[in-house]
C-alpha cells in the first residue's frame, strides 16, 4: 500500500494536459511523477516540458519562484504504475476523455492507494457519479477540471462526487491555490459543470445567429473578442450587471423584462447542419488555415496573448 509523502504528486497521462499539470505542480515546488504506459510517450513528454519550461523562462513568463532547472529537476517519468504511485499524496488523472478508459484507470488506482491520497480527474464533461462509481475510496475522489491551456488559464473547476468528503474538496482547493490556479467549488455535479454550460450557451446562440443569417462568422467573433470578452476578462456577467446600473436590484428592475423578452426568442438547440459547418469552416480557414503549421502558430500567438493578459490582471489586482 502506497504511503503518501508531503509534496509528491502523480500525473497519470503524459499528453498536453498532463504536461501542463506537471509543469504547474513543479512551479509550485512539488515533486512530480509523470506516468504513462509507453516509455517513449514519457520521454517525448519530458522533452516537451523541458523545451516549454526553458522558453517560458527566456520570455520572463515562467510561473513560480524556482528557476527552470529547479522546476525541471522536480519532474521525473515512470512507466510502472505500482512504482509511480508510491508516496503520492495527490493523483491527477489526464488520460483521454473516454469513460471506460478512465474508470479502468481509477479502478487500478483505487486498489493501490491508502486512505489519505486524493484521486482527481481532469475530465471536462464526465460526471463524478459515473466516473467514480463503485470505488472503495470514493470519499477521496474529485474532478479538478482545468481550462485549456492550463498553464496560461488558471481556472480549475472542483466537482465532487455525491460521497466526496468535504475535506477532499478543501484539500484540493488549497493545493490548486498553492500552484497559482484559481479553483472554484461546484457545489453539486451537473452535466457540463459550470464553464462548459456557459461556453455551450454562448456557442449555441452564436451558431443560431450565424445559421439564421443575422451576422457573419467573422463579425460574430468580433462581438466577443472586441466586446463582451474584454470586460469578461476582468469581471464576470453578474458583476457586469451590478456595475451597469446602481447595483443588482436596480439592474434587474430596469432590464429584467427586456432580458426575458429576448431570451424567449432563443431557438431550439442547433443541429450544426453541414451547410453552416462548412460556412463557418471556410471563414475560419480564411483567417487561420487548418494545416498543422498555421494552427500551431495561431495557438502560440493565443498563448502569448494569454501570458500578457495574465500579467495585466496581476498588475491590476495589486493596485
Amino acid at each position: 500500500m502506497a504511503t503518501p509523502t508531503a509534496g509528491l504528486v502523480l500525473v497519470v497521462g503524459s499528453g498536453l494536459i498532463g504536461q501542463n499539470w506537471a509543469m504547474l505542480f513543479a512551479s509550485g515546488g512539488f515533486r512530480v511523477k509523470l506516468y504513462d504506459i509507453e516509455q517513449q510517450q514519457i520521454t517525448d513528454a519530458l522533452d516537451n516540458i523541458r523545451q516549454g519550461t526553458k522558453l517560458l523562462e527566456q520570455s520572463g513568463s515562467l510561473r513560480g519562484s524556482l528557476s527552470a532547472e529547479q522546476q525541471l529537476s522536480r519532474i521525473t517519468g515512470c512507466s510502472t504504475l505500482q512504482e509511480a504511485i508510491e508516496g503520492a499524496m495527490h493523483i491527477q488523472e489526464c488520460v483521454p476523455e473516454d469513460l471506460g478508459l478512465k474508470r479502468k484507470v481509477f479502478a487500478q488506482l483505487d486498489g493501490l492507494i491508502g486512505d489519505d491520497v486524493v484521486l482527481s480527474s481532469s475530465t471536462s464533461t464526465l460526471l463524478p457519479s459515473k466516473l467514480f462509481a463503485g470505488l472503495a475510496h470514493v470519499k477521496q475522489c474529485i474532478v479538478a477540471h482545468p481550462v485549456n491551456p492550463p498553464y496560461h488559464v488558471p481556472l480549475v473547476e472542483l466537482v465532487p462526487h455525491p460521497e466526496t468528503a468535504p475535506a477532499t474538496v478543501d484539500r484540493t482547493h488549497t493545493l490548486m491555490q498553492k500552484i497559482g490556479q484559481s479553483p472554484v467549488r461546484v457545489l453539486r455535479e451537473v452535466d457540463g459543470f459550470v464553464l462548459n454550460r456557459l461556453q455551450y450557451a454562448v456557442i449555441g446562440e452564436a451558431w443560431r445567429l450565424v445559421q439564421e443569417g443575422v451576422v457573419s462568422p467573422s463579425d460574430l467573433d468580433l462581438v466577443m473578442s472586441h466586446g463582451l470578452g474584454l470586460r469578461y476578462a476582468f469581471i464576470g456577467p453578474l458583476e457586469t450587471m451590478h456595475l451597469n446600473a446602481e447595483g443588482m436590484l436596480s439592474y434587474c428592475d430596469r432590464y429584467g423584462e427586456s432580458i426575458k423578452r429576448v431570451l424567449e426568442t432563443f431557438g431550439p438547440i442547433p443541429d450544426f447542419s453541414r451547410a453552416t459547418v462548412e460556412k463557418v469552416h471556410q471563414t475560419m480557414c480564411e483567417k487561420v488555415p487548418d494545416d498543422p503549421e498555421h494552427l500551431a502558430a495561431r495557438r502560440k500567438w493565443r498563448d502569448e496573448c494569454l501570458i500578457r493578459l495574465a500579467a495585466l490582471k496581476s498588475q491590476m489586482q495589486s493596485q
